[in-house]
Formats: C-alpha cells, sequence, structure tokens
C-alpha cells in the first residue's frame, strides 16, 4: 500500500471514531442551560421582528445576563435556518449539532493534512488526535458551543496566508465575524502584511485592515442603523463587565476595569516585536496570542481553552522547520 493511501485510511480512520465520540456527547441537554440555547433566542427574537442587541439597554453593563456579544453572523445564520423551518429549539440544536461536527472534523483534518503535506506523518496522526479526542473538544462539543467554526476558519487562514494572503485575511475576516477571540491577532496579521509588501507598504496595511474588518462591519451594519447604542454596548460588554471565570482562579486587575486589559496588551506587544524581529513564527504567534488572552483575560470559560490546542503542534512545527516562519510574497 502507497504512503498516501496509508495517510487517507489513518485519517478516515481517526475521523470515524472522532464522529462515534462526538456524536454520543449531544446526549447533553443544552435547553435552557447553556449559552447556544440564548444564542438561539437571539435569532428567534430577530425573526419576531425584534432587535436582539436591544436587551443590553435595560442593563447595567457589568453583570451578565446572556446578551448578544458576538458581531451577528452567527445570528443572521441562525435566523436562514429559522426561516427554512428549524422554528423549535429541538431541530434547531439538532441541525447546528450536525454543522458543528462538520467543522470540527475540518479541523482534525486540517491539522492532519498541515503535518502530512511537510512529510511528518507521526505528527498528523497525533495533531489529529490531540485535537479530536482531547477534553477541551469534547466539551464544545457537548455543550454545543460555536467555538469550532471560528477555528476552523483562523487556521485555515493561517495555513494559506503564505502564499494566498488576501484570501486568508478575509477568512480571518470571517472568524471574527462568528465569534472575535482572536480579535488581538489583527496587528500581528497586519504585521505580516507589512513585511510582505515588496512596496506601498502602507496601502497594503490599510487595505489589509479593511479586508479584515470587511465581514464584521457589513454585517454589522444593519444593526447600527437599528440602534447603534445597543450594538456598540452589546459588543463591548465582554470588555467591561464583571471578571468571571469557570474555575474560581484569581486574575490580574479582575474587578479593575481600566487595568485589566493592560497585561493582555503588554504581552501581545511583546509577541508583535518577536514577529517584527522575525523570531516568533506564524503558528507560534497565534499560540501565544490565544494563551495571553486565556491566561490573563478577566473572562475565562471552559471552552476558551479549545481555541489553545490546535497550535500546540503547529508550534512545534514552527521550531522543526525554518521555512514556517517565512512570510507571504508579494502577489
Amino acid at each position: 500500500m502507497s504512503r498516501k493511501k496509508i495517510a487517507v485510511v489513518c485519517l478516515l480512520a481517526i475521523i470515524a471514531a472522532a464522529i462515534i465520540l462526538h456524536i454520543e456527547l449531544w446526549a447533553y441537554n443544552t435547553e435552557g442551560r447553556k449559552d447556544i440555547y440564548y444564542l438561539w433566542q437571539d435569532s428567534r427574537r430577530l425573526l419576531a421582528g425584534e432587535n436582539p442587541y436591544a436587551r443590553i439597554l435595560s442593563g447595567n453593563l457589568a453583570e451578565n445576563k446572556k446578551y448578544p456579544t458576538y458581531f451577528p453572523v452567527f445570528c443572521l445564520l441562525s435566523y436562514l435556518t429559522h426561516l427554512l423551518g428549524l422554528r423549535d429549539y429541538p431541530s434547531w440544536i439538532y441541525f447546528w449539532r450536525y454543522i458543528f461536527l462538520i467543522f470540527n472534523l475540518g479541523i482534525g483534518s486540517l491539522l492532519f493534512y498541515i503535518f502530512y503535506r511537510q512529510q511528518r506523518f507521526v505528527l498528523a496522526v497525533f495533531s489529529a488526535c490531540f485535537w479530536l479526542f482531547g477534553r477541551w473538544t469534547m466539551y464544545v462539543t457537548r455543550v454545543s458551543q460555536i467555538d469550532f467554526i471560528p477555528i476552523f476558519f483562523l487556521l485555515l487562514s493561517l495555513f494559506l496566508l503564505r502564499r494566498h494572503k488576501w484570501t486568508a485575511l478575509l477568512l480571518f475576516s470571517l472568524s471574527l465575524g462568528v465569534k472575535q477571540i482572536a480579535v488581538f491577532l489583527v496587528p500581528i496579521y497586519l504585521i505580516w502584511m507589512w513585511r510582505s509588501a515588496e512596496q506601498d507598504r502602507a496601502k497594503t496595511v490599510l487595505l489589509a485592515a479593511a479586508v479584515i474588518i470587511s465581514i464584521p462591519l457589513i454585517t454589522s451594519l444593519p444593526f447600527l442603523v437599528w440602534n447603534a447604542e445597543s450594538f456598540i454596548k452589546s459588543i463591548l460588554f465582554s470588555a467591561v463587565r464583571e471578571g468571571d471565570d469557570s474555575f474560581g482562579s484569581p486574575s490580574l486587575f479582575k474587578d479593575t476595569v481600566g487595568l485589566r486589559l493592560l497585561p493582555m496588551l503588554i504581552l501581545t506587544t511583546l509577541i508583535c516585536v518577536g514577529v517584527i524581529r522575525r523570531q516568533v513564527g506564524i503558528y507560534t504567534s497565534a499560540l501565544l496570542t490565544l494563551s495571553v488572552f486565556v491566561n490573563f483575560n478577566a473572562v475565562l470559560f471552559t471552552q476558551y481553552f479549545c481555541w489553545i490546542v490546535p497550535f500546540v503542534p503547529l508550534a512545534v512545527s514552527d521550531f522543526l522547520d525554518r521555512n514556517s516562519q517565512d512570510l507571504p510574497k508579494p502577489l
């Protein structure tokens, strides 16, 4: 059997085992208990002609009352599924669990492919298993959070950045539009674009910033027109709300809104300096940035850890292959 066929068989076996495992986790009842249920409610409000972001105007910008805090890409997609007839929660979540599973498997398959094309078969198998069978991935499947979708687009964006930089930027924009966890990577993307441009660097960076913001901005325009105050407050709520986490762990400046972003900003700046000096590779910078977010953000929930997982083996790839630190060549 050829090497390629062995790789395909191994990947299919991993995917088959992952499908069985993750579908069994669907038995967990999320109705009225987890964030996905409140995302369903927000799209139902939109279907009824109500602005889902308007609820925050009756709050105090500190206490969490399950406000919509993401850009509206997922809400709009959910709204479309309601139009297709998936109005009640059981049928709606049944459909979306399959979508989440597809993106979950997509992440595992992409990790496998990245290492396989580098002729690192052992790491290909390891990275796919590390993602698909890990506790953080299983947790996100159980609670049916939407994180697999933005993680997949972020990972695909970083993979394509060297050869298809504008497509990569659009995929990054889509990731932010679904869930903006990776927003601290924006300056790093712009640094890569600056360094990759042979001329008109300022123009390249401005165009890159426009592409990155495009999907969140375009999908947000109807809600900004509808009620700009409620939308802006909803998006900023995560930065000003009371500190909270799933573990009861302390956090630096947790109760001081004006200071608690400072550690993240300082450490992210250091990562940017490392990127400028070519000391930090593409995947390593993503791992460090997301680790800073998880380690220092005043709001920490269990599903955040799955954002780090794919970049652990990929950061190893950065150290094994010096070419992985090369920047995308100008088109």
